[in-house]
């Protein structure tokens, strides 16, 4: 399960200096090559950072170390070779979460790790859009009920038995307005009425959840139960196959209730309400039992009465006893199921069928097969070459793609003095807000020659990872500058085959409200089906490559191509002996 927040860690936004070592585990019977990732971290606060691991494996966090399995399906936490102790995380309830299907342990905290400033997940996100790029219409849902009775705990049975790799949790609470001095005082009275629909914030809500239905990235307020405010930090979310949506007051606004797919009601006793409204507020909440009777009889229950109950005839399922009604929550689970299949679709068989036999795309701009390329590619393509030299010549051939791909951004002419007094009409780059991304593992090999060749240029991170199971690409981690929509970005992977992980990163860049005219895609070698699915899906998007090869296997490998290239430069090629 887990929240889909980016938690602002304070990290640079230069490269995190990754570290890969070979590290061999037993799972299930199936041995995989896995590569610890250092994180160091510095002062500095302005990215955006998001980690998903799996929660099936007992999790462990020890001094910023992780393990990520490239040849697994999933992200697993890992104890460090170096570090003996570990740090106990205690859990803490969170309202506002985004929740997969693995959320089915006796212990759901364990399923979240949160530590220095760092927030971990348990799945990668699969695609979220088509083969043309666009955003899949997400199934949601809105469940509504009076306070206390059950609305969360109806919403993690459906996401338990759901069974789908990402599911969105948004409640309503985190939408309260900020009180003035006069409303603070009220509420440490138990006198300012929370219930009441002039509480919250429902246009900050409805910019929320139209956002995450769209796929894009939203960043919702956290509010505090104790000090009646909202707290300094934002939870950073992101829509998803399916978003749950909950709260007192659900159905109460008509434009709300437009973006719900199906509508829930969850009718629950009074008494059992109140019995647990009592236990929550005294225990988690710091109020004694005259304050919480005194609020439920005078605001709570009336509220209730004049603004929620009435709602009740939107709702397309009524669901008496909350959670513990298994038959309306399978019946819920049968139509959700029933709405996805509809919408489903394949991505990366998609695209690897897709656009045979079409001319190239003018986004494409192929570097000159000059002499130097083609003996380049001569050395790395050659499976005898030693890594030592496939290192040095991947590094010459990376430093022309990036060369040529800076030639690419706007410029301006400029007027100089040379030494000998005479004047100069040269040129400079327009913009001085250059980004580099890599996509992990194969695209931070290209990040030194993008630094050396520009001074002081930020560089952020994707890690997108193949689901062994479904074939599909999934984004596992992703660390950028929180203002990355200002800047032209370099999108960086070594080799692209359907295109389909270039096509998840791309995605990730415009939810980040990057525009689509202000990426360029740098990769030494492309598959033309790759080519062709990136340029359909993304016509403005620039592709530079060195060279282009015309097909892939049937296991997505590009032909003839290189093998594979983060194996092959980081020397991490399996042998026989470990499968």
């Amino acid at each position: 399960m887990c929240n889909s927040v980016s938690v602002d860690g304070k990290r640079g936004i230069g490269p995190p200096r990754l570290r890969w070592q070979e590290h061999i585990v037993d799972h299930t019977s199936i041995k995989y090559i896995n590569y610890f990732l250092y994180f160091y971290s510095d002062d500095r606060s302005d990215v955006t950072e998001q980690l998903y691991v799996d929660p099936n494996i007992h999790s462990e966090y020890t001094n910023g170390d992780y393990m990520c399995c490239p040849a697994s399906p999933t992200t697993v936490p890992a104890r460090s070779i170096a570090a003996e102790q570990t740090v106990r995380i205690r859990p803490k309830r969170q309202r506002t979460t985004s929740i997969n299907n693995q959320t089915t342990t006796a212990n759901p905290s364990e399923c979240i790790i949160r530590a220095n400033n760092r927030t971990i997940y348990t799945a990668g996100r699969p695609p979220w859009y088509n083969c043309a790029g666009q955003q899949v219409e997400p199934f949601v849902i809105g469940i509504c009920g009076g306070s206390a009775s059950g609305k969360t705990t109806v919403a993690q049975k459906i996401i338990e038995s759901l069974d789908v790799p990402w599911v969105t949790l948004l409640s309503m609470d985190c939408f309260y307005k900020v009180l003035n001095h006069k409303q603070h005082e009220l509420a440490l009275e138990n006198e300012y009425n929370f219930d009441h629909p002039d509480a919250f914030d429902i246009d900050l809500l409805i910019t929320v959840l139209k956002k995450l239905k769209e796929g894009r990235k939203v960043e919702v307020p956290v509010y505090n139960f104790v000090t009646h405010g909202r707290e300094s930090q934002t939870k950073t979310m992101y829509g998803a196959n399916v978003i749950i949506f909950e709260g007192i007051l659900t159905f109460h606004s008509q434009e709300i209730l437009d973006l719900l797919d199906m509508k829930i009601f969850v009718d629950t006793d009074a008494d059992i309400r109140l019995a647990r409204r009592l236990k929550r507020d005294i225990s988690q909440r710091g109020r004694d039992l005259k304050g919480v009777l005194k609020q439920y009889l005078t605001m709570v229950k009336p509220s209730y009465a004049n603004y929620i109950a009435p709602t009740m005839v939107h709702a397309d399922i009524i669901v008496p006893r909350g959670g513990e009604n298994k038959v309306a929550i399978c019946l819920i689970v049968q139509h959700v199921h029933t709405q996805l299949q509809l919408r489903g679709f394949k991505l990366r068989e998609t695209l690897a069928n897709s656009y045979k036999d079409q001319p190239m795309p003018n986004s494409l701009h192929l570097i000159s097969p000059t002499p130097q390329i083609k003996g380049l590619h001569t050395f790395i393509r050659c499976k005898n070459t030693s890594r030592d030299e496939f290192i040095f010549y991947s590094k010459r051939l990376i430093r022309l793609v990036i060369e040529y791909t800076l030639s690419l951004f706007p410029f301006k002419t400029t007027i100089v003095e040379t030494p000998q007094g005479v004047s100069y009409a040269g040129q400079r780059m327009s913009s001085k807000k250059i980004c580099g991304v890599s996509i992990l593992r194969a695209g931070e090999t290209m990040e030194q020659a993008i630094c050396d060749v520009c001074k002081d240029i930020r560089i952020g991170k994707i890690l997108i990872q193949t689901n062994q199971v479904t074939g599909e690409p999934e984004l596992y981690y992703l660390r950028l500058p929180k203002d990355i929509k200002d800047y032209k970005v370099i999108l960086m992977d070594a080799t692209v085959a359907t295109g389909a992980a270039a096509m998840m990163a791309i995605r990730v860049l415009l939810d980040h409200d990057v525009p689509e005219e202000n990426i360029i895609l740098a990769s030494l070698l492309m598959a033309e089906i790759g080519v062709h699915s990136i340029a359909y899906a993304f016509p403005q998007v620039k592709i530079v490559t060195s060279a282009l090869d015309p097909e892939i296997n049937d296991k997505f490998y590009v032909i003839p191509g290189i093998g594979n290239f983060g194996d092959r430069y980081f020397g991490t090629e399996p042998s026989e002996d470990y499968f």
